[in-house]
């Protein structure tokens, strides 16, 4: 099979889209798709070179580039309050934070801005922000604070620590009242021309796996305790908490962050929700 007749998809490498893509049919797609798995990060880079065609990246990443990109509705990584897997450790309290280190995990583009808009629009300080491997022990050595991103997050959640910890989704609500969006589905618009009919495929797909897996968590819930750890209770609990619709309220949400995002000079022009719909027929 010729290169040109596959879509390659970027699948981010953290239990919060297994929902997603647990009960995605790859027998009825066969050869015709290819998966590529990385933190959140590595996909940003791998889609904005080409090397990845469609898949969840994080939504400051389209933001950057969003005239390359269409959104796919109904499919993202949402919270509206705790989403319990990005958290902020810090040893004082946040208004005391001015000046201080804080160290932000390599793997991550919207909860480092997220976070940086937080504390800055709302709490009203300054710190040093300092980029370190996703390592909680390593990070305070150095450092007033850290935030971490993911299943890093989780497992350092479950730790007897020090530390406050602050929830950046809980955040977010406190300070908005809104939904935050932290990853969304975006295809390349090259992608949607040269294979219209299988890009709509792959996009029904998913939503009948994303609602197989709302239908019936269990098995997610079993594979999350089997990898990472934890209680089948603290699973059902986390992933009780995610979102992931992408519809009016997530978006009048994500909108906000971008907003915000630019009056900071975190992005360079206003970045509007591009959507795809399915027009692989008249294509």
């Amino acid at each position: 099979m010729q290169r040109d007749s596959l879509i390659r998809i970027g699948k981010i490498k953290y239990t919060n889209v297994w929902p997603i893509y647990y009960h995605f049919p790859h027998e009825r797609f066969g050869p015709k798709l290819q998966w590529i798995e990385q933190v959140p990060t590595g996909l940003n880079r791998a889609m904005l070179a080409g090397e990845v065609d469609m898949g969840a990246i994080s939504s400051f990443a389209y933001a950057e580039s969003h005239d390359q990109y269409e959104l796919f509705p109904e499919l993202s990584v949402s919270a509206y309050g705790n989403v319990n897997s990005l958290l902020l450790f810090h040893k004082k309290p946040l208004e005391e934070l001015d000046g201080c280190t804080v160290m932000l995990p390599t793997s991550s583009a919207t909860t480092v801005n997220l976070l940086k808009i937080i504390l800055s629009r709302f709490v009203g300080v300054a710190p040093n922000y300092v980029y370190a491997a996703p390592s909680l022990d390593t990070m305070m050595k150095h450092a007033d604070a850290a935030l971490l991103i993911g299943d890093d997050a989780i497992r350092a959640s479950w730790r007897d620590t020090p530390y406050e910890v602050s929830d950046m989704g809980a955040l977010w609500r406190r300070y908005t009242g809104e939904w935050m969006t932290f990853a969304v589905w975006a295809v390349r618009k090259q992608t949607i021309a040269e294979h219209p009919r299988l890009v709509a495929d792959v996009h029904e797909a998913l939503l009948g796996s994303k609602a197989a897996g709302a239908k019936n968590p269990e098995p997610i819930i079993a594979a999350a305790q089997a990898e990472i750890g934890g209680t089948p209770d603290y699973w059902r609990d986390y992933f009780r908490h995610l979102s992931h619709d992408f519809g009016p309220e997530q978006r009048r949400g994500l909108s906000l962050y971008f907003r915000y995002a630019l009056e900071l000079g975190l992005l360079s022009e206003p970045a509007p929700l591009q959507m795809w719909s399915d027009n692989s027929v008249t294509r």
